[in-house]
């Protein structure tokens, strides 16, 4: 599973794909030849329509949302984390910021957390993107 914030390792990383990595759209190439391992429900986090793609923020316990989790290779994790504006040693000013979280079935992986403001932005009740 996730090592910390070092793209060093030989081993894959799961990760959990709300929005345009989904399989379908437009960024989903990103993931390469990253397996979906698995899907389901994330729940403490309510999802955002943030225009061209969503932004999962943390909620109350009663939201949910749906992602598909790929392993993804050391380096496929460094392209999703520049496409997420996720900068691991500046956490405060990234677009997105990575957490490990675990889905209701029970396995771990990392999540982009949106990281700024939602003001104006329609929350996606469904917890699906696109709604």
């Amino acid at each position: 599973m996730g090592r910390g914030f070092s793209y060093e390792s030989t081993n894959t990383t799961n990760v959990g794909v709300y929005g345009t990595l989904k399989r379908g759209f437009h960024n989903h190439n990103l993931l390469g030849s990253s397996p979906q391992i698995d899907d389901g429900w994330i729940r403490g986090l309510s999802l955002y329509d943030l225009g061209p793609f969503p932004g999962a923020r943390r909620a109350s316990y009663e939201s949910l949302i749906y992602v598909e989790v790929y392993a993804v290779s050391p380096s496929t994790l460094q392209a999703l984390d520049e496409l997420e504006g996720f900068l691991p040693n500046q956490p405060e000013s990234s677009l997105y910021i990575r957490e490990l979280l675990f889905l209701e079935s029970g396995p771990s992986c990392w999540v982009y957390l949106y990281n700024q403001s939602i003001e104006g932005a329609q929350a996606i009740v469904e917890g699906v993107w696109p709604n």
